[in-house]
C-alpha cells in the first residue's frame, strides 16, 4: 500500500463525515469546506444538530455542494445505501458515544453504537472503494478504566483489523485505514467549560470531581485541522497521536474562569468537590508505555508504533462482544477480554 496525499486534491473528492453534527463532525466540515470538495456529506442521528449545520454552511459557503443524511452507524444496510449513491472518496468517523458516566450504566449502547458502529462504518468504506478512512479516536482509550475508553481502544483495533485485510485482499481493496487520538477539545458538547459557564451564570457552586485531577486541552479548530493533517499521512493502519502540550489542572481552570469573570474562588463563587464520577480517572495518558512514538513532518503530529491486529483476531473479539450483546456473557467481562488494558482498578 502507498500513501496517498489526498489534501492536494481534495477539491475533487466528495467527503463523509460520521456524526457531522457534533463539536468535531461540525468543526471539520467547517475546515474541509474551506479547501473546496466536490461535496461533503454529513451523516448523522441528531436531526436538530444536522439542520442548523446545514444552514450555517449553506449560508457560509454557498457555492459548496452539501448534503445532509440522518441516520446511525448501527445501521449497515442505510450505510451500504448511502455509499453506494454517494461514493465518498475520504470518511471522517467522529461519531460515538462519548459520555463517561452515561456509558457506565448502559455499557451495550457503547458497544452497539462505538464498536460495532464503527466496524459497519469500515466496512462500507472498504466495499465501496473509499480511499481514505480517518477514525476519531481518544486519549480515554489509553489504558481505559471505563466502558466508553474501552469501546474507543477496540475501535482503534477495528482500523488495525481493516487494514490487515486490505493488506492481505491481493488487491482487492485499497482503503487506507488510520486513527487519529487527542485529548479534550475547548468548549465540545460535554466538556467542562461550558458547564463551568453556566454554573457561573447561576452563581455558582462550579463542581469540580477532584482537586487533583488533570486533563489535556485543544481548541476544536486546531484538533479539527490536525485531524485533516493527519488523515493524509496516513499508508495504512497507524494511529496518530496530537501533542496536547501540558495537562491542565481542571482545579486551577476553574479558579481563572471564576477570577477572570471578576469573582473571587471559594469567597464569591463557591467550589465543591463531588468525587469521581464511575469510570473517570484523575488523569488521563495519550498513549500507551510500549508504543514508541515518532515525529512527523508535522510538530504536533506523533505516530504510535502499536501492537498488529489481523483481521482473523479482529473477527474472533467482535464475536465475543456480540455474544455478550445476545445476553450470553457479561459486558464488562467481555470487553476486559477483548481490550486486555482495560482495567476497572486504575483509577
Amino acid at each position: 500500500i502507498t500513501c496517498r496525499d489526498w489534501s492536494s486534491d481534495v477539491c475533487s473528492s466528495d467527503l463523509l463525515v460520521s456524526g457531522g453534527a457534533g463539536s468535531i463532525g461540525s468543526e471539520l466540515c467547517r475546515q474541509l469546506c474551506k479547501l473546496g470538495p466536490k461535496k461533503i456529506i454529513t451523516y448523522d442521528i441528531d436531526e436538530n444538530n444536522s439542520y442548523s449545520l446545514c444552514l450555517e454552511l449553506h449560508r457560509k459557503y454557498p457555492s459548496q455542494d452539501f448534503q445532509t443524511v440522518i441516520g446511525s452507524v448501527r445501521d449497515a444496510d442505510k450505510l451500504s445505501d448511502v455509499f453506494a449513491h454517494c461514493r465518498p472518496d475520504v470518511v471522517f468517523h467522529a461519531a460515538a458515544h462519548k459520555h463517561v458516566p452515561l456509558m457506565e450504566n448502559d455499557p451495550e449502547e457503547a458497544v452497539k453504537n462505538n464498536i460495532f458502529g464503527t466496524f459497519n462504518l469500515c466496512n462500507a468504506a472498504l466495499e465501496h472503494g473509499t480511499s481514505n478512512f480517518i477514525l476519531i479516536s481518544t486519549d480515554k482509550a489509553v489504558n481505559p478504566t471505563n466502558v466508553m475508553g474501552a469501546s474507543k481502544r477496540m475501535c482503534e483495533y477495528i482500523i488495525k483489523g481493516m487494514n490487515d485485510r486490505v493488506r492481505n485482499s491481493a488487491g482487492a481493496y485499497s482503503t487506507v485505514f488510520s486513527a487519529v487520538r487527542f485529548g479534550n477539545v475547548l468548549g465540545s458538547n460535554g466538556s467542562v467549560i461550558p458547564l463551568f459557564k453556566q454554573q457561573l451564570a447561576e452563581g455558582g457552586p462550579i463542581t469540580i470531581t477532584d482537586k487533583r485531577m488533570t486533563r489535556y486541552f485543544m481548541t476544536i479548530p486546531e484538533a479539527a485541522m490536525l485531524v485533516i493533517e493527519s488523515g493524509s499521512m496516513a499508508c495504512g493502519g497507524e494511529i496518530y497521536i496530537l501533542d496536547m502540550g501540558v495537562p491542565v489542572s481542571i482545579d486551577e481552570m476553574a479558579r481563572n474562569m471564576i477570577r477572570l469573570a471578576g469573582y473571587i474562588p471559594d469567597v464569591d463563587i463557591k467550589i465543591e468537590y463531588i468525587g469521581l464520577r464511575p469510570g473517570e480517572k484523575l488523569y488521563e495518558e495519550l498513549s500507551m508505555d510500549y508504543e514508541d512514538l515518532e515525529k512527523t513532518a508535522e510538530p504536533k503530529i506523533n505516530v504510535a508504533k502499536d501492537d498488529f491486529m489481523t483481521y482473523c483476531k479482529l473477527e474472533h473479539r467482535l464475536d465475543i462482544l456480540g455474544k455478550a450483546l445476545r445476553g450470553k456473557t457479561d459486558i464488562r467481562a467481555a470487553l476486559k477480554e477483548v481490550v486486555p488494558t482495560y482495567n476497572t482498578d486504575n483509577i
